[in-house]
């Protein structure tokens, strides 16, 4: 008996990205905010490409606060998103194409988000990368870091609680 060969790891990495793109394309004020997402394996970076209409404060100059907390936002949904959907990819349940369709499972709900403004962002780009703490067939808690220079200086931090979709998710349209 011999088993089938195991799909290359271009058209693996391929359909991963496809998918992750269809995830992010699917919110306009992502591209608006020009946030991109590197992915690496599971893991998720979000990054927040410096544009000056980020800029909220222009004599230090400083990022929006509203920016900020929007980025860290994203950054949490799309990585909770991530999660779930990951093993679904794999698996084959879900199809990016698909998902490029417009075919998208339903997404997490916030129930609150709280962010810690810890420094002023500077005019740069910036980075962010979540951490889901908890997450349930009801509800998800994460954190997130966002920094700039280094990693271990933070601008800001958050938590946020999520509700995570009920029901049927594999061809659910977004309705949301």
């Amino acid at each position: 008996m011999s088993r089938p060969r195991p799909e290359p790891m271009q058209v693996v990495k391929q359909r991963r990205d496809a998918a992750l793109t269809a995830l992010v394309d699917s919110v306009p004020y992502i591209r608006f905010l020009d946030i991109s997402f590197d992915r690496r394996g599971d893991e998720l970076t979000g990054q927040l490409n410096f544009d000056q209409k980020l800029i909220g404060n222009p004599y230090l100059p400083a990022i929006h606060g509203g920016v900020t907390a929007a980025f860290l936002e994203v950054t949490a949904v799309m990585t909770l998103n991530w999660l779930h959907l990951w093993p679904k990819i794999e698996a084959g349940e879900l199809d990016p194409a698909e998902m490029a369709a417009g075919k998208l499972p339903r997404q997490p709900k916030i129930i609150d988000f709280t962010v810690d403004y810890l420094r002023s962002g500077l005019p740069r780009d910036a980075y962010a990368r979540a951490t889901v703490a908890r997450s349930g067939r009801r509800f998800a808690s994460v954190r997130v870091e966002a920094w700039q220079d280094h990693k271990d200086k933070l601008f800001a931090q958050a938590t946020g609680h999520f509700l995570m979709p009920q029901g049927g998710e594999k061809n659910d349209a977004n309705t949301s």
